[in-house]
């Protein structure tokens, strides 16, 4: 970063100097030997620049021409209007206008109604005085990021071992995939779009050959180069689209979408250009809409090259503006939390996770069901929750010339996005808004939340039969206020666990730490995951381990955990924990650390129950 600020300033001191010799009648002619060196300094060069036009005035717009007819099904099912003035084209003089005025065009939004171009300050000055032009806003330059921290030649292997194997079938089995299953629930007539750094082997690759050979990728655009290709660059979009749609060899699904169709959409490059990633965002979100998507899948996030922590607020970013206006238009954005958590400058979301209506996934552990480190953590700047959902963070994805295990919320996002898939199809006259409530809803901590974990995760059967899953629920702990603590303690009836009943030692209870958000690679700088049958692979606990007789299957069965929070009047986190239950005294929380107005909410065993403090 000090290098990026450095430039800049070199800039303009040789332009201030420029400016001293010229005032003082100096020219390079007449310093001859003296100064040889020395040079006038260079016109300022182009710049990015947004432009904001004024109206639409007198446009034309047939949108059962513009529109595919999976779109105009799409808003029909969702009860919205054909179009609306955003969808209308930009009027053609205005960009006729522009387009003479500056150095190139390099993105025009009907969305927003604006151009995104590059220019010169000169050429600036003359934008601002056109008659359309409502403002002109610079993009400011920064130090580009690689997007990548692994080789784009990676590849996979055919090899896949019995921990391989049985975490592809835990991966979709977390979510209750086998419910979806039974239920005939495969992704059938929905239409995905995936926006990533390039598809790399995609097209040759098994995982997708079922995909390829029934013409379920719709549509491909490259919106870095402008043409159709995207089998091109990074492996990303390769891995990120068989946790929804690819198959092992012998037909173990890795996603839960393997039946839907695709619109594959290349919207990075491994070394970035900053702000022109978030343009081509927002173009490939209006294709997609063009094009009948109902879920986008963005495994991609902006963070602190770009912008503070107090703007991931889900209104200031354009990637962030965009994603709500997708959302408008009966689109479901799913997107990866982030996988900075243990990143000591910024462990928070990123976005366009930040986004209200935006479904934020964040990172699980296979091993222990807990938050992942690196998945980053909420909530947003203006404090609502984020992750809305966790999946798991580790999994087998497809790469040219096999399979691997790799880590990052960038795969926890397309385990989700199968899931909406799924659950979108089993009742396709949902509006997004209320598939979006029902996805966070069907999640196995809520109505308990953290910063963590979002409201949990997804769970098939409680999505396919909420009635009866909220009807069975009974209490599983008591409050008791005692002299100076809020003790909790497990039920007796909720203290039976496999092998134990927990003791009740009340005297031996102490406050343990509060996960906050600590110091991960970025969506689209994942790394490989250890196996676990290698040194540095981490051993799954003791209830999870699979016998010798059968060593794929594995009990999907979260540990006895606790989960308990204190929000304040505003529904705000003011600390939150998760404990492993080893007795039924589980939990004595101090009075003096609660105010009026706190509530003290607990989950265990997927039950919650709140604590009103007076």
């Amino acid at each position: 970063m000090a290098t990026a600020l450095s430039f800049p300033a070199t800039r303009w001191v040789a332009a201030r100097w420029g400016k001293l010799l010229a005032g003082a009648g100096l020219v390079l002619g007449n310093l001859g030997s003296v100064a040889p060196a020395l040079a006038l300094p260079n016109p300022p060069p182009a710049a990015r620049y947004w432009v904001r036009l004024r109206h639409k005035a007198g446009v034309q717009f047939a949108p059962a021409t513009y529109f595919s007819p999976a779109a105009q099904a799409r808003r029909q099912r969702q009860h919205l209007p054909a179009c609306d003035s955003s969808d209308f084209p930009v009027r053609p003089d205005f960009v006729r206008q522009i387009t003479a005025t500056v150095d190139s065009v390099t993105l025009v939004s009907r969305w927003f109604n604006a151009v995104a171009c590059r220019a010169t300050p000169q050429q600036v000055a003359r934008l601002r005085q056109l008659p359309g032009v409502l403002s002109v806003e610079k993009w400011e330059a920064q130090t580009p990021l690689v997007a990548s921290t692994k080789n784009a030649a990676e590849r996979g292997s055919m090899s896949i071992s019995a921990d391989d194997q049985q975490l592809a079938r835990r991966q979709t089995a977390s979510l209750g995939g086998a419910a979806f299953q039974r239920a005939g629930l495969g992704g059938q007539g929905l239409r995905i779009a995936i926006f990533d750094v390039g598809f790399l082997g995609a097209a040759q690759h098994p995982a997708f050959q079922r995909l390829l050979a029934e013409k379920r990728v719709v549509a491909t655009h490259d919106f870095v180069k402008n043409r159709p290709n995207v089998f091109v660059s990074g492996t990303h979009g390769t891995e990120v689209l068989s946790c929804i749609a690819g198959l092992l060899p012998d037909g173990t699904p890795l996603g839960l979408a393997p039946q839907a169709e695709f619109l594959l959409a290349r919207t990075e490059r491994l070394n970035r250009e900053i702000y022109a990633e978030e343009e081509a965002w927002l173009a490939a979100a209006e294709w997609a809409d063009r094009n009948g998507a109902d879920i986008i899948n963005s495994s991609l996030g902006y963070t602190d090259r770009r912008y503070f922590p107090e703007q991931m607020n889900g209104r200031t970013s354009l990637v962030a503006r965009a994603a709500e206006l997708a959302v408008r238009k009966g689109i479901l954005v799913v997107n990866a939390a982030g996988n900075d958590g243990d990143d000591p400058d910024w462990h928070r979301i990123g976005t366009p996770a930040d986004a209200d209506s935006v479904l934020a996934v964040g990172g699980l552990d296979p091993d222990t069901y807990l938050h992942i480190d690196f998945s980053s953590y909420g909530p947003s700047a203006d404090r609502r929750l984020k992750p809305n959902v966790i999946a798991f963070g580790t999994v087998l994805a497809a790469a040219p010339g096999g399979y691997l295990r790799t880590q990052g919320t960038s795969f926890s996002s397309p385990l989700m996005a199968g899931f909406a898939a799924c659950a979108w199809q089993q009742n396709r006259n949902l509006t997004v808004m209320q598939l979006f409530e029902q996805l966070q809803r069907c999640a196995d901590l809520y109505p308990y939340f953290d910063y963590a974990h979002g409201y949990g995760l997804p769970q098939a059967a409680a999505f396919l039969r909420p009635a009866a899953s909220a009807a069975s629920l009974r209490p599983s702990v008591d409050f008791v206020r005692q002299d100076s603590v809020l003790a909790v303690l497990i039920r007796p009836e909720a203290a039976v666990i496999p092998a134990q009943v927990l003791p009740l030692y009340a005297d031996s209870v102490t406050i343990g730490t509060v996960l906050r958000p600590g110091a991960g690679p970025a969506p689209g700088r994942e790394e490989l995951a250890p196996p676990l049958n290698k040194p540095g692979g981490k051993r799954p606990a003791q209830s999870q381990l699979p016998s010798d007789a059968d060593p794929v299957l594995v009990p999907l069965v979260r540990p006895g955990y606790l989960y308990w929070h204190v929000a304040d009047d505003r529904g705000v986190l003011r600390s939150y924990e998760v404990r492993e239950v080893t007795q039924r005294a589980v939990l004595q929380i101090p009075l003096r650390t609660l105010r009026p107005g706190d509530t003290v909410r607990v989950c265990y065993r997927g039950i919650t129950q709140s604590y009103s403090v007076q």
